[in-house]
């Protein structure tokens, strides 16, 4: 992967989400200079736009799920642009949307994995374990379910994109920052043995020790992709987000989940997803986004060596 090249793919879609807004993500992250701020560590930045998709038609759920004709119809576009840009040996950011668009962008990282012969680890950082189900789901909302649908649990429209089932192993999924669990979902996570570091493990042992274990194991053979939602943050810091959580981590432990990941050299691709301008305030959320993107593209306070000693 060309650590030099970003491709910026915007998806402006609210469609698998409960709370409209998140649509206008794309275009405040653009508006917040996301570009640029990339742009300044010498990486060539390239806009490749939005993809499309349908409407949001603000349908109640049909068997267990809300709007899945559409939401197929974007995690394909997602899925095509972001494979696209990994064979052209650049490094794809999704501009989400909701976070029902990972499915996509993730299936395609798995598929690009795949033929690579690379292993995957796949780091989430979200307020919510995204586990549900047409059968467990309080709401139908897809936007929970994608880390479900990647490991094989789910509509087979969604579980098929990477072109084979799981798109990926449990094994291969970190999740930190978790508060907010659908009752249902313990059970499910449990049983599928995903890594979770939640906000308890992390007020027990630190975000240091969250993040090592996190980025244990992570080589020169393996993609890392991160998937941020901004509701992984307090809502203190971070209020525009259609599903507001309490008790997330402080803007300092956020820095330094994205500056542990700068440090292994490793990031390949990445979501930013469920930025809810409509519910944000005087932009706070949207700079605070990008600010956390300059922090993991290299942004430091001071020259630190890398592992190998290189700055």
């Amino acid at each position: 992967m060309n650590k030099t090249a970003v491709s910026l793919i915007g998806a402006p879609t609210d469609i698998g989400a409960g709370t409209t807004g998140s649509r206008m993500g794309p275009d405040a992250l653009r508006v917040a200079g996301i570009a640029g701020a990339i742009a300044q560590f010498g990486i060539d930045v390239r806009d490749c736009g939005n993809v499309g998709g349908p409407a949001n038609p603000g349908l109640p759920a049909i068997d267990g799920f809300r709007h899945l004709p559409e939401i197929v119809e974007w995690n394909r576009a997602v899925h095509d642009a972001f494979y696209a840009e990994l064979s052209d040996a650049r490094l794809p950011i999704l501009l989400g949307g909701d976070h029902s668009l990972a499915i996509g962008s993730i299936s395609a990282v798995a598929r690009h994995c795949r033929e690579r012969k690379k292993k995957l680890r796949v780091l989430w950082f979200d307020a919510h374990a995204d586990f549900n189900t047409a059968t467990l789901t309080p709401s139908g909302n897809i936007h929970g379910m994608p880390v479900a649908c990647l490991c094989g649990h789910g509509p087979q429209e969604l579980i098929e994109l990477a072109g084979q089932v799981p798109a990926l192993s449990a094994k291969d999924v970190r999740q930190i920052g978790i508060r907010s669990v659908d009752e249902g979902e313990k059970r499910m996570v449990h049983d599928m043995g995903i890594d979770v570091f939640d906000m308890r493990f992390i007020d027990e042992t630190g975000m240091r020790h969250a993040m090592e274990l996190a980025l244990a194991l992570i080589g020169p053979d393996t993609h890392l992709h991160v998937s941020l939602d901004v509701d992984f943050l307090d809502p203190d810091i971070a209020p525009g987000v259609g599903t507001t959580v309490r008790g997330g981590p402080t803007y300092r432990e956020a820095q330094l989940c994205m500056e542990m990941i700068a440090d292994t050299g490793r990031l390949a691709s990445l979501d930013i997803v469920e930025l809810n301008p409509a519910l944000d305030v005087r932009n706070r959320t949207t700079e605070l986004a990008v600010d956390l993107i300059e922090s993991l593209f290299g942004k430091s306070t001071l020259m630190r060596k890398r592992p190998g000693g290189i700055y």
